[in-house]
């Protein structure tokens, strides 16, 4: 069982966002998985542009490390996004990084596994930054179990205060991994996604039959 956490604070391992996901890994390590951790600031990815090429053959034009990490991704078992709130939303490293994921989402490239969100913040916008990383997990098909924010501002001890409940989120995570986990209003939502992405998938079955087939196979089509 692999965990990967993708962590999207600039400030890298001196992150609290870090150290929050690096709680979650923690508990998902003492049920069992095998666990990693990514900074997306010590990668090279370029802002999408819109330009659609991925659509026909799955390869961005732009050749960066992006690519690798969806790899990387598709590899694990579950998925743990980590970001800090900046102006209410994630920060600016994990939003273009989001924003490369067009054609692992449109794809379902993550369907089947799980995942989960962490976020810190001053004061606010921690729980709503947990619920869109979270949104964005269903968008690549996986069903996120939950996540845990933490409002440092005002009480410089909250992080360490946060441990046990990062913990018990990673195990729920491995659990999850380990012995499935539904979530009906998630399922439907990634069903009505699957039903919008199907008909990208219709138009390019000549230039990516294995992807055609894979959403054939699974009765998505």
């Amino acid at each position: 069982m692999k965990i990967l956490a993708i962590h999207g604070s600039p400030r890298t391992m001196q992150s609290s966002t870090r150290k929050l996901a690096s709680f979650v890994l923690a508990g998902a390590a003492e049920a069992g998985a095998e666990t990693e951790i990514v900074d997306l600031a010590d990668l090279r990815i370029v802002p999408c542009t819109a330009c659609d090429a991925c659509a026909i053959n799955g390869i961005c034009v732009n050749d960066d490390d992006v690519a690798g990490l969806v790899a990387r991704m598709k590899e694990a078992d579950a998925v743990v996004f980590g970001s800090p709130v900046y102006i209410d939303n994630v920060s600016g490293q994990m939003k273009v990084f989001f924003d490369r994921l067009a054609d692992a989402i449109h794809y379902q490239q993550l369907a089947g596994k799980y995942g989960c969100s962490v976020a810190t913040t001053a004061e606010s916008g921690g729980d709503e930054v947990v619920a869109y990383q979270n949104h964005v997990l269903n968008y690549l098909g996986a069903v996120a179990v939950g996540g845990i924010s933490v409002a440092l501002g005002a009480k410089p001890s909250a992080l360490a205060e946060a441990e046990p409940a990062a913990r018990a989120l990673g195990k729920k995570l491995a659990a999850a991994v380990r012995d499935g986990y539904r979530d009906p209003a998630q399922e439907a939502a990634i069903a009505d996604n699957r039903s919008y992405f199907a008909a990208i998938v219709r138009e390019n079955q000549d230039f990516r039959p294995e992807e055609y087939g894979r959403w054939e196979k699974a009765g998505w089509l």
